[in-house]
């Protein structure tokens, strides 16, 4: 494989990593999103007298829903949605390393094709 085909090889390897990275960015942004939104949610809930009425939309219709089941609603989100982010974390952290390693692979090619 010549010098040029290699280094355009690692490049778009890197580039595609790059690409991935700005995907996991944006999901964990998106998680963070939806986890501020139902940690309000259950904050809100904190402040329920027992007496009141929770009511659940359902396509264009609000239901009335249990106060305890909508709490625990709420509590199950919460946790699923951290593990998705600890998840994400994950990827973006073995994205990070790829593309370091990538980037580190590449260089040599980079500098060689420089000289040249």
């Amino acid at each position: 494989m010549s010098l040029q085909a290699k280094l355009q090889t690692a490049s778009s390897a890197y580039q595609k990593l790059q690409a991935d990275l700005a995907n996991a960015v944006e999901a964990r942004q998106r998680l963070e999103a939806q986890f501020s939104e139902n940690d309000l949610v259950k904050k809100e809930f904190a402040q329920l007298a027992p007496d009141n009425i929770v009511y659940k939309q359902i396509g264009p219709v609000l239901v009335k829903q249990d106060q305890a089941e909508a709490k625990s609603n709420v509590e199950t989100r919460l946790e699923f949605i951290q593990g998705e982010i600890k998840r994400v974390e994950a990827q973006l952290q073995d994205i990070q390393l790829k593309s370091e390693n990538k980037k580190n692979e590449a260089r040599p090619f980079h500098l060689h094709a420089v000289r040249l």
